[in-house]
């Protein structure tokens, strides 16, 4: 995954606003990050486990 870009806009809107909306597009994008890592994670886990629970029996 890459990090979004920053847009690019035509300096109507202040600075301030701009940064604003920059930081809640990168809250986003950091939030499905961390969700995709936590559902990546527990299909290991759960592989690994169902592999473990495979060669005990």
């Amino acid at each position: 995954m890459k990090p979004p870009e920053p847009s690019k806009s035509t300096g109507e809107q202040p600075k301030q606003a701009k940064t604003l909306q920059e930081l809640q597009r990168e809250n986003e994008y950091l939030r499905a990050e961390v969700a995709y890592l936590k559902k990546l994670d527990a299909l290991v886990r759960a592989k690994q486990q169902a592999a473990q629970t495979k060669r005990k029996s």
